[in-house]
């Protein structure tokens, strides 16, 4: 007897085992119509998916489309792993600017104009990385207090520490400080 057979009282069903040789019989067309039937309801079922997944990438694209003359914002971060603002990675991108659009090169990528502090960056960035200016200037770095590196990077540097406070939790506390970044304003707080 099979192990199988021994352990569950009926032989295995393997997929070469199904049929003994002389039960086959061929099936002719109502194959031929099943596996259509079954090919039909794939593809169905295949294009009610690739609807559902262009939905989801749809939501979050956004029809950006700069002019010329308009005033943008351009994005840099931070050397990576370094924390800045208490978050790390994509959360923690900062804008400086606002820059004006040169002219259009191509279909994604424009050409701005940069101001001597930064000859040594290349002016033609894609729009990816490029954000419209509302005239709001607390949501934006000063480059010229900062040093940005060629691949438009920066190290930001402690200046000092602002205040200290405890968060007690039932089974813990959780220290926090408040910083002053260098090349960061200071935002008195009212009480």
């Amino acid at each position: 007897m099979a192990p199988y057979e021994a352990l569950y009282g009926r032989p295995c069903r393997a997929s070469i085992g199904w049929y003994e040789p002389r039960e086959t019989r061929l099936l002719g067309t109502d194959l031929v119509r099943d596996a259509s039937e079954k090919v039909k309801l794939i593809q169905d079922r295949l294009r009610t998916v690739h609807s559902r997944q262009n939905s989801y990438a749809n939501w979050r694209a956004r029809d950006v489309a700069f002019m010329v003359g308009e005033r943008v914002l351009l994005r840099v971060s931070p050397i990576k792993g370094v924390m800045r603002f208490g978050k790390k990675g994509k959360l923690s991108h900062g804008y400086i600017g606002p820059f004006e659009i040169l002219e259009r090169v191509g279909g994604v990528a424009c050409r701005l104009a940069l101001p001597p502090s930064l000859s040594g960056v290349h002016p033609v960035f894609h729009i990816s990385i490029l954000q419209k200016y509302y005239g709001d200037p607390s949501h934006v770095l000063d480059f010229n207090s900062i040093q940005l590196d060629k691949d438009l990077t920066y190290v930001e540097e402690l200046v000092t520490i602002l205040d200290r406070w405890v968060w007690k939790l039932r089974s813990k506390n959780i220290s926090s400080l408040k910083v002053q970044w260098r090349g960061q304003p200071v935002i008195e707080e009212v009480t």
